[in-house]
Formats: structure tokens, C-alpha cells, sequence
């Protein structure tokens, strides 16, 4: 038997009397708010419109889950947080401003964020999922959680000018995240917000969008977008749904879908292949991939055998740049191939490593054998090697 919905307050009524005006809502429905658990997975560009939109419309119990710290660059679009909020957790920035939003409702903070280990059983203590991260690894582990955990899960995601929203629940006949995309796509090979950029209004409407279907889900009203995809381009202002099957033999929520534990190899290979740890290069060839930790002691060790170069664009420069690193935008490596040194081990390096492993890749297929992407790029130089560069 279903638990009682609670009570409301006089002063809860006053505040809620815009919903209570709505037939659909009314007083059960926002009854039906007040008992909802809804937890928001990640504080950041998707995960501030829809959390801040969820606690003023009185979800009863509001989780936030994320690990990371503030930055000055989250706050083009990431409007939980403010200047006062650089550096501290986002979890308890978020949690600050929502009881600020509504003193009524109950946060719930979880600064380790969502993880392997985890991500199961917090998903079970809620009754809705929203989906607020940036990266594929997160989205397929969040996905094949809530699909072990019989729970929605409200999808969102921006690139640039475009959007996308669904909502995927296979407990309740849609599907999920793999029957649209069943692998993750190579690494490098799709930039996120920190190397393709965001329009930050544009976080405001999918995650708008997400807190309306999350409220759908908690009242039952509507038609949410179980088994359709909403497709936004705020270039234009065009909306197109597409209609969005469930995969017949999906390995997340099809009949032979694992129900153990979740693998913690897969999700953390998602989309970020291995990186050496050590600064020996192996005899006769030239790892893909190393850390910055690595380059630096590669640089340091080797100073005239090694050369860094740059491909993020002038802009970026600007902001931030390694002295002693030779700049070269990405579009215009082709044209400087020859110019590039044949008697050096090429570091590449860019904002986060997605595009310097492409121009890696490229340059090897050009027969370069000695160069090697800088994985996480001048944002984790500036992390771990050197905090006196902006980060941006």
C-alpha cells in the first residue's frame, strides 16, 4: 500500500496557489510533489535551471550529486553558483541557493557524486533521475544504473547551439540510453562543452526542459518523452521529436541486460583510452597518450629532444599558454607539416586532450611516429603542474 502524500501548509498553499490553479496539478498533484524524491545529477550548465526549477515547484526530497569544485568559467551558465562560490564544493554552493529558493522542501547532498560503486543503490533511494552531466562515461554509468534500479531517467544533453531531452525508463515500456546509442564513440572524436563551447542560455532551456519532465514523472501528468527524443536548435528555435524504439537485445535493458555489479573497467575506458603513468618511453616507439605529470618530466629530462605544440586557438592563448610551447591551431596543422620537426618527440596539447589526440592521430597517419597526445590538456597542467595559469 502506497504511503500517504503529505500535508500542506497554509504557507505552502500560498506558495504553490499557481499550481493549485492548474487542473492537472491541483492539490493532489502537488501533493504528489511534496512526497517525490528526485535526485540531479550534477551541479553544473543543465543540472542549475533544472534543480533551481524542481525546488520552486516543491519537490519534497531534492538529491544533488557532484564531485567538483566551482570555477570561475562554470559561471557563464551554471547559475546555482555565483563569484562567492569559486572554490567550493558544488554541492554545497547548490544546496545554499536551493533552501534559499524554498525553505520548505528537503536537500540532500552527495559530494562524492555518482560512481561505479555507488550508483545502484543511491539510484534506488529516488524516484526520478536527472541526468545533468557533460561526458559520455558518466551518461552510459548513470543509464545502466537506472536501469538496474527500475528507475527514469531525465536525459539531457547541449553542444554548442543544439539540445536533446528524453526521457528513458524501460520499468515503464520506453528504452533507454544504449538502445539510441549502444557504444560510446571513440575517444576524441566528439568535443565537449570545454573544447566545442556552449551557449549558456541554451543550458537554461534543456535543463528547464528536463525539470519538466522530472515534475511529469513525479505527478503523472502528461505525456512525458518516454521513447522519444526532443531535438533543440536555438540557432533557428526549432524543436523536432523524433520517435525513438526500444532495442530488442539492448545489454542495458533488454532480456539477457547484466543485473550485477557494475564493471568499473567499462565506464572509466568509456572515453578515455589508458595513459602511461611513467616517463620512460617504451624502445622503438612512442606511447598515444601521456599524462601531464609525464610531459612535464619528459620536458624537463629532455628539453632539446621533446617539443610542445599547441593547437587551441588564439583566443585560448590568450588566456593561458606555456612559454616555451610552439602554437599552431588545430585547422592549420596540415599546412605546417612541414615545418614541424622530424628529430623531436611532438607533445600536442590542447584545452583538455580531445583535440591534440586528434591532431595526434592525424599526424601519425602522416607518417610523424614520434608524437603524443597530452591527455587532459593545459586544464590539468594548470591543475597539477602549475596553478598560476588561468583556467578558463
Amino acid at each position: 500500500m502506497p504511503a500517504p502524500l503529505p500535508d500542506l501548509s497554509p504557507a505552502e498553499l500560498a506558495r504553490y496557489s499557481r499550481h493549485l490553479m492548474l487542473g492537472q496539478i491541483g492539490l493532489e498533484g502537488q501533493r504528489r510533489l511534496a512526497a517525490a524524491r528526485i535526485l540531479v545529477v550534477g551541479a553544473g550548465g543543465l543540472g542549475s535551471p533544472a534543480a533551481l526549477y524542481l525546488a520552486a515547484a516543491g519537490v519534497g526530497t531534492l538529491g544533488i550529486a557532484d564531485f567538483d569544485r566551482v570555477e570561475e568559467h562554470n559561471l557563464q551558465r551554471q547559475l546555482l553558483h555565483d563569484n562567492a562560490s569559486v572554490g567550493r564544493p558544488k554541492v554545497d554552493s547548490a544546496a545554499d541557493r536551493l533552501r534559499a529558493t524554498n525553505p520548505f522542501i528537503r536537500i540532500v547532498v552527495h559530494p562524492e557524486g555518482v560512481t561505479v560503486a555507488n550508483a545502484v543503490e543511491l539510484f534506488a533511494g529516488y524516484d526520478v533521475i536527472v541526468d545533468g552531466t557533460d561526458n559520455f562515461s558518466s551518461r552510459y554509468l548513470n543509464n545502466d544504473a537506472a536501469c538496474r534500479a527500475g528507475k527514469p531517467l531525465v536525459y539531457g544533453s547541449v553542444f554548442k547551439f543544439d539540445g536533446q531531452v528524453s526521457v528513458f525508463d524501460p520499468a515503464g515500456g520506453g528504452p533507454c540510453y544504449r538502445c539510441l546509442f549502444p557504444e560510446a564513440p571513440a575517444p576524441g572524436s566528439v568535443p565537449g562543452c570545454g573544447e566545442a563551447g556552449v551557449l549558456g542560455a541554451l543550458c537554461g532551456v534543456v535543463g528547464s526542459l528536463q525539470a519538466l519532465e522530472a515534475i511529469k514523472l513525479a505527478t503523472g501528468i502528461g505525456n512525458p518523452l518516454r521513447g522519444r527524443l526532443l531535438v533543440y536548435n536555438a540557432l533557428d528555435q526549432s524543436f523536432q521529436t523524433l520517435a525513438m524504439p526500444r532495442a530488442p537485445r539492448c545489454e542495458a535493458c533488454g532480456p539477457g541486460a547484466a543485473r550485477g555489479p557494475l564493471d568499473p573497467a567499462r565506464y572509466a575506458a568509456a572515453c578515455t583510452p589508458p595513459v602511461p603513468d611513467t616517463a620512460e618511453e617504451p624502445a622503438g616507439e612512442y606511447p598515444l597518450e601521456i599524462d601531464v605529470r609525464t610531459a612535464h618530466a619528459l620536458r624537463q629530462a629532455r628539453p632539446d629532444a621533446t617539443a610542445i605544440i599547441d593547437v587551441r586557438e588564439p583566443f585560448e592563448l590568450a588566456i593561458c599558454r606555456l612559454p616555451d610551447a610552439e602554437a599552431i591551431p588545430m585547422r592549420q596543422i596540415p599546412a605546417h607539416l612541414g615545418e614541424l620537426p622530424t628529430d623531436k618527440h611532438l607533445l600536442i596539447l590542447c584545452h583538455h586532450g580531445s583535440r591534440s589526440l586528434r591532431v595526434t592521430e592525424f599526424l601519425r597517419a602522416q607518417g610523424f611516429n614520434a608524437v603524443t597526445n597530452i591527455a587532459g590538456g593545459i586544464d590539468a597542467w594548470a591543475n597539477e603542474i602549475d596553478p598560476s595559469l588561468a583556467r578558463y
